[in-house]
């Protein structure tokens, strides 16, 4: 198996409603995927049931190899998976570099842990690349949106992932701070080697940033294909778009 993440005919019910069936896709080393569908279609379940939030009900979750949907969630991340969440959730009345600093601590993949000063280098070379090097004695509270963005990305990269989740990276952010999202994203591969998932509703940032794009329809897989493909997909119109998109 070359897939760096692979998800194999994954099934998440809940109670009688099935919100994601049969769902596959692979992702490939510093390869970047997009996932798009409308509210509802299971993207958010997709994530949790990669990072072991939820158990799926059917199929299987791989990482590099290891089938882990059997794993408990600590585990799952000491392979090498972290995620962002669309609603940040920093520690408010942590100045910045200490938030980040959390990252390193707790999320290092060694049992082992690591020592307070080596987590404190890490947290400023994450701090350093999402750019907030000039912010890190100020509280996480005082941050606008898109520096509490930057600073959740922060935090998750300075855990050392393989793999990075991103859900809605982009929500909120007016089109300078988006075009700065994406620059930061792209180096994200380009410079760390990193392999991202990102959920995005940004149509015009989703097909410039992913390599292919899944879409879900109604917990379903309807497509999976590089942008300019899924652009034109009549079932994609008909489902998420509207309109065909160049």
């Amino acid at each position: 198996m070359n897939s760096t993440l692979e998800l194999r005919a994954v099934t998440k019910r809940f109670g009688g409603l099935t919100a994601v069936r049969e769902v596959s896709f692979s992702v490939s080393a510093r390869e970047i995927v997009g996932l798009i569908g409308p509210n509802g279609a299971g993207k958010t379940t997709i994530f949790n049931v990669i990072m072991g939030v939820f158990r799926p009900d059917g199929g299987a979750v791989w990482i590099k190899g290891e089938r882990v949907d059997r794993l408990p969630a600590y585990q799952i991340a000491r392979r090498g998976i972290r995620r962002t969440n669309q609603i940040v959730r920093p520690f408010p009345e942590m100045t910045v570099l200490e938030n980040i600093t959390v990252g390193a601590l707790f999320g290092n993949r060694d049992d082992k842990g690591v020592g307070l000063d080596d987590a404190e280098r890490v947290a400023r070379e994450a701090m350093d690349f999402v750019e907030l090097a000039d912010k890190a004695e100020i509280l996480a509270k005082h941050l606008n949106l898109g520096e509490k963005k930057r600073l959740e990305l922060g935090r998750a990269l300075a855990s050392n992932p393989d793999v990075l989740l991103l859900d809605e990276a982009l929500a909120g952010l007016n089109p300078a701070e988006i075009d700065h999202a994406l620059e930061l994203i792209g180096r994200l591969r380009s410079e760390l080697g990193k392999t991202i998932v990102i959920v995005e509703h940004v149509m015009r940032a989703i097909m410039r940033l992913s390599d292919r794009i899944v879409v879900l329809h109604h917990g379903e897989k309807i497509a999976d294909d590089p942008p300019g493909l899924v652009g034109s997909d009549a079932r994609v119109i008909e489902a998420y778009l509207g309109e065909r998109v160049v």
